[in-house]
């Protein structure tokens, strides 16, 4: 028995963690096996990797540089968490994966697709998501709502071109593969957005009740 494997995924404020727990437990009570994680992180190696990379004390880092910490995390992160448990049988659920390193990367920083791409293949080799379900929500909503959790991490304090690029990105990837990316309204209320999003995966198939 093969598991499948969702992300969530958007820019800052999109509701991500609150929708995470929705669908966490939907997929449970269908009677799946979930395995819920997050990026950067997961892992010990993970969750110090992640420390770094939100750290907003720490010095001007080089975007190659973020990039190749994001992508040590995610190695780490499939060897030892995403691969065994889908290779067990259940279904991951991750906060961000690799389109955020499309996205923030990719689109942020400017480095594009090609790079980021290629270190994708060297890392993960043909595994994708089978899932992407994308919050969509417009910057200024977003980091709105970020700046109300409080003091703001590394990411948090970008400018608003910034996420403006990477929310484009994101989108761009929705568009280009439809078929593996469900895009959902972030802006409504958390209950409004938990529904859209469980309504599109029924409409897929993907909360049909386990045998």
């Amino acid at each position: 028995m093969t598991g499948r494997f969702l992300t969530l995924e958007g820019i800052e404020g999109a509701g991500k963690t609150t929708q995470m727990e929705t669908l966490v437990a939907a997929l449970e009570a269908a009677g799946h096996r979930v395995c819920a994680t997050r990026e950067p992180g997961g892992t010990g190696l993970g969750e110090r990797l992640r420390g770094l990379l939100l750290d907003p004390d720490l010095p001007q880092m080089i975007p190659e540089a973020e990039l190749l910490l994001m992508f040590a995390a995610r190695a780490q992160h499939l060897a030892e968490v995403i691969r065994p448990a889908l290779d067990a049988g259940q279904w991951v659920v991750s906060d961000r994966f690799t389109d955020a390193s499309f996205a923030y990367q990719g689109g942020g920083r400017g480095l594009g697709d090609t790079r980021v791409a290629a270190v994708e293949d060297w890392v993960q080799g043909d595994l994708r998501p089978d899932l992407v379900i994308l919050l969509d929500i417009d910057p200024t909503t977003g980091l709105e709502r970020a700046v109300q959790r409080g003091r703001r991490d590394r990411i948090e304090r970008e400018a608003m071109d910034f996420f403006e690029r990477a929310r484009a990105a994101y989108r761009r990837r929705a568009n280009a593969e439809p078929q593996r990316y469900l895009m959902v309204d972030a802006s409504a209320d958390a209950a409004t957005v938990g529904q859209r999003m469980l309504d599109g995966l029924r409409s897929r198939g993907l909360l049909e009740a386990s045998t």
